[in-house]
């Protein structure tokens, strides 16, 4: 980040009042009468209806549209374990992108400790406020077990978007992809560099559509992840492989797909071109990726690439994600976001960036054309139609799949 933007990011947090959120209420207080409507003795009629049924709690308070973002600071971004308070910029952001896109509103909350106990019962002691909670940037493993921990106890939908957000906008790129590359999700290879919640859940999502767990190189800091590894984690395991391949390099040599959701500058042009014919590759390190566009088109102009850079072609946005999955599960009342729902949501994605693009669109992104092919494999964010198409796709799901409460 240059030093322009980074006083320019400053001085947007700043400005005039300090951060990105308010609190407003919706509902008149100008007189006696909405003071003796909105608190007592008004209020008492509400507290009673819900203490006799506590189902009409959405009736009557905003449980039912309000999603808690919660992190404990220690996977923010690309900076690592910078704690509760520096990660509350980037909660704010998430609650700003969540009402922007599909009106769900927020309360970002950022606990103090990094205890797996602690957090999830600080978690399930706040939930009936809440009706889903978002985890965000809980480092891996401890992500893992703190969010199937919740899901298990909770009977609200529990997502944690750096796994299932960034799988699902992947597994939606790669189906356009392999389908413009000629290639299949049952024949292809992939290598994954990245073992952590979001390669993890990406794999995962990925053998749910079809994916051959046995066309799959898992590869981490120390090499190709393979049986012979002690001490790997339940995770890893699930994807060690028999290969007798040790490095990055090995791994790529040949594959067909390249997904890096690891750190910058990994993956080297000898690499690519090493790769089989039409590949595809999804170099998604922020904000710097494991290769630049540059040098993996400097040696093969047959490839499909993408970043998670706006400034690229074929963003990998969770925002394309989380607002709208939300918003078709709270619609639908469901008690979880299932895998169900989730692949619900990528073949939304999927069949949307098959369409012809809006005019608000291409003048949001000041492009004459933008067409389905190599360089638009995924929806841009601003695409009015997304909030239409991946809410109802979840809610269907969520009620097919028996956890809506409707």
């Amino acid at each position: 980040m240059s030093s322009e933007h980074h006083q320019a990011a400053l001085d947007y947090h700043q400005g005039n009042r300090p951060g990105k959120l308010i609190v407003l209420s919706h509902k008149p207080l100008d007189s006696k009468e909405d003071l003796s409507l909105a608190y007592t003795p008004g209020v008492a009629a509400p507290v009673r209806e819900i203490a006799n049924n506590p189902d009409l709690v959405n009736n009557y308070t905003i449980k039912g549209n309000l999603v808690a973002v919660i992190s404990d600071g220690s996977a923010v971004l690309g900076l690592g374990n910078v704690g509760p308070l520096a990660s509350k910029p980037v909660m704010e952001g998430k609650a700003v992108l969540f009402k922007k896109f599909a009106d769900v509103d927020v309360f970002d909350i950022e606990v103090d400790t990094q205890d797996v106990d602690e957090f999830v019962q600080t978690v399930k002691n706040i939930a009936p406020t809440f009706g889903g909670i978002n985890l965000e940037d809980i480092s891996a493993p401890r992500c893992f077990e703190i969010e199937q921990r919740l899901i298990k106890a909770l009977d609200i939908p529990v997502f944690h978007d750096d796994q299932h957000g960034t799988a699902i906008i992947i597994a939606a790129g790669l189906l356009n992809a392999l389908e413009i590359q000629g290639k299949t999700l049952k024949n292809a290879t992939l290598t994954c560099v990245g073992a952590g919640a979001a390669g993890i859940a990406t794999l995962g999502l990925l053998c749910e559509l079809g994916f051959k767990k046995s066309n799959i190189l898992l590869v981490d800091s120390k090499g190709v992840v393979t049986q012979d590894r002690v001490n790997l984690s339940k995770q890893k395991s699930r994807y060690a492989s028999k290969s007798t391949k040790q490095t990055l390099a090995d791994a790529m040599q040949g594959c067909d797909i390249f997904v890096g959701v690891a750190s910058a500058n990994l993956v080297t042009k000898e690499m690519v071109r090493s790769m089989a014919d039409n590949p595809i590759v999804f170099a998604l390190s922020n904000p710097d990726p494991e290769i630049s566009p540059a040098d993996a088109n400097s040696v093969r102009d047959d490839l499909i690439m993408a970043t998670g850079r706006s400034d690229y072609p074929n963003q990998v946005n969770n925002v394309l994600g989380f607002p709208f999955i939300f918003r078709g599960a709270l619609d639908a009342k469901a008690r979880e976001i299932n895998v169900e729902m989730k692949i619900a949501a990528v073949h939304a994605l999927k069949d949307l960036a098959k369409l012809e693009v809006p005019n608000e669109v291409l003048k949001a992104y000041n492009e004459d054309t933008i067409s389905f092919g190599k360089n638009y494999i995924i929806p841009k964010p601003f695409d009015k139609r997304l909030i239409e198409v991946v809410p109802k796709a979840v809610f269907d799901a969520a009620v097919a799949s028996g956890v809506s409460r409707l």
